[in-house]
This record gives structure tokens, C-alpha cells and sequence, in this order.
């Protein structure tokens, strides 16, 4: 739609009303302060969900894999031959063999927690990125004696333990002896301690040796755990397998075992987008009140221009341009607020923690140990055209009520 001079001059007095247009230009700058904050608000949120939902599905597929594969025959006890036979994959990163279930660890002063212990061997953990990288305390080579074991951060300083400290694991199962049922029990020491990024995992999980994880659950049916090169590839990857076992196993993979998980998150992102999109709605209305309230305050000019040749469409152009200027102009500072807060967030959350002395994003809470926030461009081009369309629409009706003035009543009443 081109502008003639005359109408961005008329528009641009317009956005700068005196004497006693006031109340007018406190509605304008409300509008425009409305957009802007919501704009900034709608890409921080969004972004900020994005990085959550990333970071979590990076750490989870990390720490578990993307495929568990167990024996559906109980003529299928060893898994070793599949192993191999995936390995010469070139999508499957690493095959690991692993025992897992659950026990009560017992801290030295007595305190007690629910884990669950895995069983891997050292070589498979060593292969395993996260947690190679990312031992704090201690070493790997340590899971080579049998009776260490492995724990997280989280962990650690929960029961206010180092590198080797001495703890003691309870199996959920009963030992019978002569003196009857007594649980079963063994004493471990803690050879490294790791931290995943994830507190459930640095809170939950141990890793012992495979051989006496084997012991300790007394023969557990092992797993088969796949790390692919990429998600994606598990439909063909779990058909693999089920030509190559005949049909006699059961797969699990990432999908099956985060389902609910992912489909909340993506249910929460999407109520939240409606949500405060709401609020660029609310802005939108604030312009049609302003400009309903200036197309009424400047009925007489109107008039006068209408009988000095101006056209109706260029009566509606000037109104359409005022109005479309506040959106505009809201939803670029918007845009920018928004961007440059999500490439800082984490420096703002540290900075105000330490201005405050609050906590704003604990760990227990949200599972992560920083605020993650990924900028996704044609989210935010969606985001720009939402509002750009709801400002757009916002001024059509006053622009075409101050149009549909007739100067001869307007002049008559005047």
C-alpha cells in the first residue's frame, strides 16, 4: 500500500499529539509498550521452553540411549552375538550390556535413599560421553575393582560423600539363611563421582561393575543398550534387530519411554504461546481505542480535509498508517528486547541471584543446572507475523470509520 507525503506527514502529527490530545498519546504509548512487552515476553518464553525441552532430550538420550532391547525367550540369555552384529552398524554409535534395578543406599551417618544401580562394564562407560567427561571426583578405571561404584553430584552431596567413603547397598530381594529371611546387603566404596547436567540422573542413578551387579541382583535378566548416531533411525534400527533375533525380543526405544514426558511439554508450550499471545490482543485493543478516540477528536479535520479534496481511501491510509506505526515500531523494539534477553538470560539470572539472594531456578526443581534458551528463527518470524497481523487488523475498523465520515453532518454539528 504506497503512502503519499501528505498522509505520513498527517500520520507522524498524529502520533505526536498536543494540547489536549494527551490522553490520546498515554493510550498510544500504551499500545506500543504492550506490543513491545509482549513480543519480548512471547520469543523469551518460547525460547526458553525450546532450550528446556532440547537440553532434556540431549541429557536423556545421552544418559539412556536410544534403544533398550531384553530377551522375550528365556533361551536368550546372552546378548553378546547382537552386540557385535550392531556395533558393525555404522548408525549405532555404541551397543553396552547392562543389569539394572533398584536398592536402598545406606550413608555412613545412617541415612537411607532409593537408587536404582546399573550394571555396566568399564570399557561400555568409559564409551558413554556424558559421563566420561564429566567426572568431577575420582576416575573411571576405579569401576575395575568390584566392589566401587559410581554416583552423582547430586548424590554425593546428599549424603555428604567423597571418593572413597564406604556405603552400603540393600537389594530389594531376601536372602534365606538359617536364621530365616535377612535382606540382602553388601558394602561398596565410591570410586568417582560424576555430575550429567541432569540432578534426577545425579541424584538417582549408580553405576557399578557389571559382574557384581549380576551378583548382587542375584542373575537379573541384562539389557542391550543402543546409542544411535541419530533419533530418528530407531524404526529401522529396532527392525534390525527383530529380523536378526527372530522376532524374540522386546525393543524400547526413547519414544516409548519419554512419551508422556515430551507430550506435556509440547501441550504446556503450546498454552503457553496462546496464552501470551493474548497479550499482544490486549495491546491491539488498546489501538483501537486510541484511534476510535482520535478519529472522534479530529472529526472537524477530517471534514475540512474531506472538502478540500482528500480522499476517503486516503483518510483511511493516514489512520491505517498511525495506527500500524505503533505496531510496527513495538513489535521491532520487541523483537530486539527479546532476542538480546534470551543471548544474556543466564548472565541476568546469576547477576540477579546475587543482587537478591534468591534462588530463581533450582536444580531439584527443573531438572537442569542452567536456564537453556534456543532463539528458533522461524518461531520468531511467526511470533513478528502475529503481531504484525493483529496490530494490522486493529486499525482497520477506525480507519474506516474516520473514511466513512461525512464532512457536511461533521461541519453541520461543529
Amino acid at each position: 500500500m504506497p503512502f503519499s507525503k501528505f498522509e505520513r506527514t498527517l500520520a507522524w502529527r498524529y502520533l505526536r499529539p498536543r494540547g489536549g490530545e494527551g490522553f490520546v498519546s498515554i493510550i498510544a504509548l500504551f499500545s506500543f509498550l504492550g506490543i513491545m512487552l509482549g513480543v519480548a515476553t512471547l520469543i523469551i518464553v518460547m525460547s526458553v521452553m525450546n532450550g528446556f525441552r532440547a537440553e532434556l532430550f540431549d541429557n536423556i538420550l545421552k544418559f539412556n540411549g536410544h534403544i533398550h532391547v531384553s530377551s522375550t525367550n528365556r533361551s536368550i540369555t546372552d546378548l553378546t552375538d547382537l552386540k557385535n552384529y550392531l556395533i558393525l552398524n555404522p548408525e549405532v554409535v555404541q551397543a553396552s550390556t547392562i543389569l539394572e534395578g533398584q536398592a536402598m543406599i545406606v550413608f555412613p551417618k545412617n541415612q537411607a535413599r532409593g537408587v536404582v544401580v546399573r550394571g555396566i562394564s568399564q570399557e561400555d562407560l568409559q564409551k558413554q560421553k556424558l559421563i566420561r567427561e564429566n567426572i568431577l571426583k575420582g576416575s573411571l578405571d576405579n569401576l575395575g575393582l568390584s566392589n566401587n561404584l559410581v554416583i552423582g553430584e547430586a548424590l554425593a552431596t546428599y549424603g555428604h560423600l567423597k571418593v572413597g567413603d564406604t556405603v552400603k547397598l540393600i537389594a530389594p530381594n531376601i536372602a534365606s539363611t538359617a536364621f530365616g529371611f535377612v535382606p540382602r546387603f553388601k558394602e561398596f566404596k565410591i570410586g568417582a563421582i560424576f555430575s550429567s547436567g541432569n540432578w534426577t540422573y545425579d541424584i538417582a542413578y549408580i553405576f557399578m561393575p557389571y559382574a557384581t551387579a549380576n551378583k548382587f541382583f542375584n542373575k537379573a535378566q541384562p539389557e542391550l543398550e543402543v546409542f544411535l548416531t541419530s533419533p530418528h533411525q530407531v524404526d529401522k534400527i529396532s527392525l534390525n534387530i527383530l529380523k536378526k533375533t527372530q522376532w524374540q525380543v522386546r525393543i524400547k526405544d526413547w519414544r516409548e519411554t519419554n512419551k508422556s514426558f515430551f507430550e506435556a511439554i509440547m501441550v504446556e508450550r503450546n498454552v503457553m504461546f496462546i496464552i501470551l499471545t493474548l497479550i499482544i490482543l490486549i495491546a491491539t485493543f488498546n489501538i483501537i481505542s486510541g484511534l476510535t478516540m482520535l478519529v472522534k477528536d479530529k472529526t472537524k479535520a477530517i471534514a475540512i480535509l474531506r472538502t478540500m479534496g482528500a480522499t476517503r481511501s486516503s483518510i483511511m491510509r493516514v489512520f491505517f498508517l498511525t495506527g500500524s506505526t505503533i505496531g510496527i515500531t513495538g513489535t521491532f523494539l520487541g523483537f530486539i528486547l527479546g532476542s538480546m534477553f534470551c543471548y544474556k538470560i543466564e548472565a541476568i539470572r546469576q547477576g540477579l541471584q546475587a543482587l537478591t539472594g534468591l534462588k530463581f531456578f533450582q536444580e531439584e526443581i527443573y531438572f537442569l543446572s542452567k536456564i537453556p534458551a534456543i532463539v528458533e528463527t522461524n518461531e520468531v518470524i511467526t511470533i513478528v507475523c502475529v503481531a504484525l497481523s493483529l496490530t494490522f487488523l486493529a486499525t482497520l475498523y477506525p480507519s474506516w470509520k474516520a473514511a466513512k465520515l461525512d464532512p457536511i453532518e461533521a461541519l453541520r454539528y461543529e
